[in-house]
């Protein structure tokens, strides 16, 4: 009896040796996971805040003022004149 009572006993011991590994693991896992979250987050606002520029940006360059100042200086179009309109019908 007394060597089944040692073996039993070794064996606890074992079984709560790896448990408190597992917990040191999981832990360990837990915060490597949580960095990498923090990391990912940061990135997600630097892109909302990059997004919202380009935006802004895209809708500068779309104003209508701007495109017409763009065609009338670098093309050199001009509104037509009344006469120069021509209506096409179906």
């Amino acid at each position: 009896m007394k060597v089944f009572g040692a073996i039993a006993l070794v064996g606890l011991l074992s079984l709560v040796l790896l448990s408190a590994l597992g917990v040191v693991w999981t832990r360990h896992e837990s915060r490597v996971l949580f960095v990498q979250l923090t990391t990912l987050q940061n990135q997600r606002d630097a892109l909302n805040v990059e997004y919202g520029r380009l935006e802004l940006e895209q809708a500068t360059w779309a104003e209508p003022r701007r495109i017409d100042e763009e065609a009338r200086s670098k093309l050199g179009m001009v509104t037509p004149a009344p006469q120069d309109i021509q209506l096409v019908g179906r």
